[in-house]
């Protein structure tokens, strides 16, 4: 390996707060809660009601071409976070960069081609060559008229690449809560080889029905209008819409361009518990495992982790886990570590998780705030770190550890610090 060292250049972001660093600052950050019951499509017979959705009428609404109820097509969203990160960047296309993507496909592009797609319809669809549904990405309008191939995780992402004029290689990521993270991963482990000298990469992640009802069914989803990470109380997760994508570059590149880095990606890793389908290891063994070789690749120690943006889904379970798994990797150092889960403010994202997350990390580093654990009540005996319960709090921040992890007991965690 050469060494490269990996820098982030650019981003672009999405939550239900709408667009950018601002409408963070102003949710997350500010200790709100962007939940509220699902109007976009029918949950009345669901378990649960509630969902941190992007209101149709949002600020910068008209980035998004809306269909289906209102919902803005995941590709509009992420060509739109794309073209955020590469401005911020000062790059465009045509460029020699690869498109990494994390991403389940378009959710309500899915369900309406399935649950409309009859036999008449399939043998009128045989007869013509053609699917009525799939425009096969070749639509002008980047957020209408969306068909199956929005549906088809991999088609997604060559459309977007496409659509940005990127020409390095295109991967999708599939795996769950961890796809963009591993995507991002993934980025910077061809940039820290030399094998690639720019990426952008990241995830999306939209609330649709099929998600949603299948979360529900599972009961993952607690009944209540809010989520309680860490907390005795707590009863469940609650999704979120969110995208976010980054634009990853050897730092020699950076600075050769006059690029002025937004942080430096130190090191990351990436483990599998090999313990149960759905139930993470309670020892916290894999998650720990991930968080170490991320600590081992920036060659830190754990008293240099000056806070750690916990995977915090309100689960009886994860949450146990992960604390345990931080009282692995961080030792004696984890009880002054101040830990905290922004999915309390912006809900489960899903694919997006890691990238919006990593972008919450690096906007702590660059504010020197801690963002709050929207939501935490009584406290956990098992759950017994520090999580910022109070709101935001200002401390001097040099390096973040970000960790997710993902269904089938998949972890990942990135040590991101300032330029």
């Amino acid at each position: 390996m050469s060494g490269e060292k990996v820098v982030v250049t650019g981003l672009g972001v999405f939550t239900a707060f709408g667009f950018g660093l601002d409408a963070l600052l102003g949710g997350v950050f500010a200790g709100r809660a962007a939940f509220g019951p699902v109007r976009r499509f029918d949950v009345s017979r669901s378990r649960a009601s509630h969902a941190a959705i992007y209101p149709a009428d949002g600020p910068d609404s008209t980035r998004l071409a809306a269909w289906s109820g209102g919902s803005p097509g995941q590709r509009s969203v992420v060509l739109a976070c794309a073209r955020d990160a590469l401005a911020g960047a000062g790059l465009q296309g045509p460029l020699d960069a690869a498109l990494l993507l994390g991403t389940a496909g378009d959710d309500v592009a899915h369900t309406d081609f399935w649950s409309g797609f009859d036999k008449a319809e399939a043998r009128a669809s045989q007869e013509t060559a053609t699917c009525p549904w799939d425009t096969d990405g070749e639509t002008t309008d980047e957020g209408g008229a969306l068909g199956l191939s929005d549906c088809v995780p991999a088609h997604l992402a060559e459309d977007v690449a496409r659509r940005l004029g990127l020409t390095g290689p295109t991967r999708a990521f599939v795996n769950a809560c961890v796809a963009s993270t591993n995507a991002i991963v993934h980025g910077a482990a061809l940039i820290r080889s030399g094998r690639a000298h720019t990426v952008v990469c990241g995830g999306a992640s939209l609330v649709g029905p099929h998600a949603f009802r299948n979360f529900d069914a599972a009961k993952a989803l607690t009944k209540a209008p809010r989520m309680h990470p860490f907390s005795t109380d707590r009863a469940g997760l609650l999704l979120g819409d969110g995208a976010a994508m980054l634009v990853l570059e050897s730092e020699t590149r950076a600075r050769r361009r006059g690029a002025e880095p937004l942080g430096r990606l130190e090191g990351w890793g990436m483990s599998a518990d090999a313990h149960h389908l759905v139930r993470p290891d309670p020892t916290g063994g894999g998650a720990a495992a991930s968080a170490a070789s991320a600590l081992c690749l920036a060659g830190v120690g754990p008293e240099q982790v000056d806070y750690v943006n916990a995977h915090g889904t309100a689960t009886r379970s994860n949450d146990v886990a992960e604390t345990a798994a931080l009282h692995r990797v961080l030792g004696s150092h984890a009880s002054s570590v101040p830990v905290s889960s922004t999915k309390g403010s912006t809900g489960h994202l899903l694919e997006a998780t890691g990238a919006v997350e990593l972008v919450i990390a690096l906007l702590a580093l660059r504010e020197g705030m801690v963002p709050p654990t929207v939501g935490y009540g009584d406290p956990d005996p098992a759950c017994d770190l520090d999580y910022v319960p109070e709101g935001p709090r200002r401390i001097a921040l040099r390096r973040v550890l970000t960790v997710n992890s993902a269904v089938g007991g998949l972890n990942t965690a990135i040590l991101v610090g300032r330029p």
